[in-house]
């Protein structure tokens, strides 16, 4: 077995981000843990892509106020680790309004609420996030939303349809709006 020491990176399995970050965001709002060591153990949780899928999950979906008002701290962190967690961002972006609008076709307004919820979280991390990489990750997921570009297998992978396209082109629009 390994032993863990200060300077082996962190590199979670995308169930034990989930668990990680549930933990460390509940530190964090009973005030156990502070802003600035929640964002340096953010830095390393998403240093990689199983522990970035796993934090997102948790903070954007969690019932915690972290993604509501991010500490500076945090922000940093989440600039600072690039394009990985600005793709993530923008995935959960359309992920998230194309549930929404299919919450809303079942009558299921409490997951509708839920879904609205992670994206107006995401729509107002992205426009923390660095802006040349975020404007260029929104023209890739606004191309496929007609058809063309790298992300057409993305939003087909989940068979969203053009109603919902259409309300991912409005929620990558609507980035730059604010």
């Amino acid at each position: 077995m390994t032993e863990i020491t200060d300077s082996t990176p962190l590199q979670p399995t995308f169930q034990q981000a989930m668990e990680i970050t549930a933990q460390w965001l509940a530190l964090w709002e009973n005030g156990e843990l502070s802003d600035e060591v929640l964002g340096d153990r953010v830095a390393e949780m998403v240093a990689s892509r199983d522990g970035a899928r796993g934090f997102f999950v948790v903070s954007l979906a969690g019932d915690c106020p972290l993604m509501d008002r991010l500490p500076d701290p945090v922000v940093f962190a989440l600039r600072q680790a690039g394009a990985g967690v600005v793709d993530l961002s923008v995935r959960n972006l359309a992920m998230s309004t194309a549930m929404a609008l299919h919450h809303q076709r079942s009558a299921d307004a409490a997951q509708q609420a839920g879904s609205e919820r992670v994206q107006l979280r995401c729509t107002e991390l992205l426009r923390l996030l660095e802006p040349e990489a975020v404007k260029l990750r929104l023209e890739t997921l606004l191309e496929a939303t007609a058809g063309r570009g790298e992300d057409v297998a993305f939003l087909d992978r989940w068979g969203y349809d053009a109603e919902q396209k259409a309300s991912i082109a409005q929620a990558a629009l609507a980035v730059a709006e604010g």
